[in-house]
């Protein structure tokens, strides 16, 4: 406990300002979206399925459903979401998270590498639930993940501060063209929320590093960036992946609204290349330029809506307002879509 009120003093106070919906019952999602969310993906156990990939669970996937659930201002969910996480992925020596566990296998994980994204969505949620239901075990483990990440996934690197995304085959020793880098896996809003779990000015410069690398990152004929790119030199796509603006980085422009960033120009060039014809967002090939894929279920349809909110000020379709879970990734991005427009921007609605 006197560590906990340690903490207060030196940034928890600071923390809670960032956790106003839930510290006031406030749900900024919806509880009828929140129980069919549940309904569809929230296993017993507590992991969140993705049942789009042969219904496996993943460290992205439990840090997604800890934010939604403390969103939900659901508390009872939140810990059984967390008791799976802690129980069932946090295995690794360095106190990060296993990425993936396969109800198939035994033992169910057979890759104990982690992914950076999902360490820092979990421990984001352990803050905000933590400071907000004034649950001093949360906070903590939230801390000891933050530690863990800075100590091992935010590394420095040609002048530049960037995120690993694993502790293990993606750095210079492992890749001839490493570091290889995912700008997907840049959670900004959560970045603030790490530097106060363990203060460091690399922070910031992680923040701010990775804002400029994904306005640099302009390739092909749209100008997007990839989902995995080589910074050895100047950044460019990975080898071994395709070359593609895919599922990933669909991504990219909704977490960059979340956070607050204003820069208009970057969120219009990114949500135009990613458009294609008949206004549907789809992954695209970088080197002609050519959709890949349409992505029209409305959890990919959100991304565009959320720019347009934040850019123009138009309103939300009642298409993307209507929560009807499909598959767990794009219903994710929906549920987080919406509530952040329920939060920053009610005129959109």
């Amino acid at each position: 406990m006197r560590r906990w009120r340690t903490w207060l003093a030196a940034g928890g106070l600071a923390l809670a300002a960032l956790c106003q919906p839930a510290a006031a019952q406030r749900a900024a999602v919806d509880p009828d979206a929140w129980t069919a969310y549940k309904a569809k993906f929230l296993d017993p156990s507590g992991r969140i399925v993705d049942n789009a990939n042969d219904g496996i669970s993943h460290s992205e996937g439990q840090g997604y459903g800890l934010l939604l659930a403390y969103l939900a201002n659901s508390p009872a969910d939140f810990e059984q979401i967390w008791y799976f996480t802690r129980t069932e992925l946090l295995l690794r020596d360095d106190g990060l998270a296993v990425w993936k566990w396969n109800p198939s296998t035994t033992p169910h994980v057979t890759d104990a590498n982690n992914a950076t994204d999902g360490d820092m969505l979990i421990a984001y949620a352990l803050a905000l639930a933590g400071s907000a239901w004034n649950k001093p075990d949360y906070v903590e483990a939230g801390a000891a993940m933050a530690r863990a990440l800075l100590a091992h996934g935010v590394v420095n690197w040609g002048g530049r501060t960037i995120l690993l995304p694993g502790g293990e085959g993606f750095d210079a020793k492992a890749r001839p063209d490493g570091p290889v880098i995912n700008p997907s896996y840049w959670i900004f809003e959560a970045i603030p929320v790490m530097a106060l779990l363990a203060p460091s000015d690399m922070w910031q410069k992680l923040s701010d590093d990775g804002l400029a690398l994904i306005r640099s990152m302009q390739f092909g004929p749209r100008k997007l960036p990839a989902d995995w790119v080589s910074i050895h030199r100047q950044p460019e796509p990975a080898k071994g992946f395709d070359a593609e603006f895919g599922y990933n980085a669909i991504r990219i422009p909704l977490y960059l609204a979340r956070a607050g960033v204003s820069d208009k120009d970057l969120l219009l060039r990114l949500q135009q290349g990613m458009t294609a014809a008949g206004g549907i967002p789809a992954t695209i090939d970088l080197t002609t330029g050519q959709p890949k894929q349409l992505l029209d279920d409305p959890g990919y349809r959100i991304v565009n809506y959320v720019v347009a909110c934040v850019t123009e000020g138009m309103k939300l379709p009642a298409s993307s307002r209507q929560f009807t879970p499909s598959l767990y990734y794009p219903s994710t991005l929906q549920l987080l879509g919406l509530a952040f427009v329920a939060e920053k921007h009610p005129e959109c609605l």
